[in-house]
Formats: C-alpha cells, structure tokens, sequence
C-alpha cells in the first residue's frame, strides 16, 4: 500500500505546534493588534526560500494587508548560480544595508523567518530593527538552531536577538521525510508549518477587530471576486500610513 508519509508528517508537525506553541501565537496575534491600532508599521523578512513567506504574507487573497515584506533582489531564490543567494545570506553587513529601507520606528513590528537561524542576513535585519526600538518575532527551529553555530560575528542567533520566538517544532535539516535504503532526507516542512502559524494569528486578530467594531479590516478580497479590486483600493486609502508599498 502507497505510502503517505509527507502527509502523516506534517500533520503531526501542525498538531505539535498546535500544542506547544499556541501561548506564543496569541502573543504574535496581540502584537500585531497593538501595532494595528496604534499605526505602527508591520514588517516581514526572510532569506531565501525562508523568504517564500513573505510572499505569502503579501497580496493575498485574505490576506492582511498590513505586512510590508523586504525583498531584496539578491535574496530572490531565481538568482543564478543559485549559490549566490546562500553566500550572500552569510554576508555579514548586507542585512543592515536592506534593513534601512525598512526605516523601523520605536515599536514597530518585524517578523523574522529562518529554519537555522545562524545566517547573517536575518541577525542583521532584526539587530537594526531592535536598534530602532521595533518588536522582532523569530520563527525558527530551536532544536535545529541550537545545533548550529552563528555565521554572524556576535555569536548569536535569531532566537538570541528576538523578543518572541515561535518554534516551527521541525526537525534538524528541515527535511522530515526518511527513504528506505538510503540516509538521504527529503521534503522539507518549515514553509508550511510557518504558513500556518501566521495565518493562525492573522484569524485570531481579524476576529478580535471584528469583536470590537471593526467594519473596514485590513485584509484583502481576492482581485478575481466582483468589487475585489475597488474594495482593496477603498482599504489601501484608509491604511495607506501603515503601507509602505505601491499599490497603484
């Protein structure tokens, strides 16, 4: 009988997750309420294909509207070799040169993917955030971090420089699915598993603004549902202090 290991695999990642971490996300949820009502800016980051959640996080359908992503080009895992995405993310320095456009602010928001945590890109983007008086939120393999050194000259990790830090619960290598007859790993989680983590407390902070009265929430309507697009340009107007990218 066909086997479904990714399946079974993931699934009991969620579940664990679901378990050990909930504290964490009603946390993350209550943060980004603060800095919603207080119109601070909300930022998100990762390198590589840790960065594939920004995009996920970013114009999308149900999607908050309020996560501004940093992109950097050189990070973009379409680059050629595709090396030069991995050795740039260890160039220390190079994260305090994408996090000025950031511009952080005293009590703004920056949530920092990185599965290992030891690279350099994400230190230096969240240090100069912290620098400037922002939150920074660390999703991250503990287990795996702590098993790694730092790439970075302070010695530390991701977790080492964030306020809160939310455990993906994968495991060391962030392939979890093992092959008979070989010691090769395949199918890595930490992209789904971070998915759901933020989309858990985006739900959770949707609602609460819902609770307390809120008509105009800062989430997106898909562009392909009749009125999408006015009710999407209606919103940006409303939130357009705390948007920091172009929307027309």
């Amino acid at each position: 009988m066909m086997s479904f290991q990714f399946f079974d695999k993931i699934k009991e990642n969620i579940e664990r997750v679901s378990n050990e971490e909930t504290q964490k996300i009603v946390t993350l949820s209550e943060m980004l309420y603060e800095a919603v009502v207080n119109k601070q800016s909300i930022y998100i980051f990762g390198a590589g294909h840790a960065g594939i959640i920004s995009c996920e996080m970013y114009y999308r359908a149900g999607g908050f509207m309020l996560f501004n992503p940093i992109f950097p080009r050189e990070l973009s895992i379409d680059n050629e070799p595709i090396t030069i995405t991995s050795q740039i993310e260890r160039l220390e320095g190079y994260g305090r040169v994408i996090a000025m456009k950031a511009n952080f602010k005293t009590n703004d928001l920056l949530i920092v993917h990185s599965v290992s945590g030891r690279n350099s890109a994400g230190i230096d983007v969240a240090l100069v955030a912290k620098e400037n008086g922002a939150h920074v939120v660390a999703i991250t393999n503990l287990e795996y971090s702590k098993s790694v050194s730092s790439r970075h000259s302070s010695g530390k990790r991701l977790y080492e420089v964030s306020d809160l830090i939310i455990d993906n619960h994968g495991v060391i290598g962030d392939a979890i699915c093992e092959l008979e007859g070989s010691q090769q790993k395949v199918a890595s989680s930490s992209t789904i598993i971070a998915t759901v983590i933020l989309n858990e407390a985006i739900t959770q902070l949707a609602q609460r603004l819902v609770d307390e009265g809120l008509k105009d929430l800062p989430f997106f309507t898909s562009a392909n549902l009749d009125g999408g697009d006015q009710k999407n340009e209606n919103l940006y107007k409303i939130y357009r202090d705390q948007i920091h990218y172009r929307y027309k």
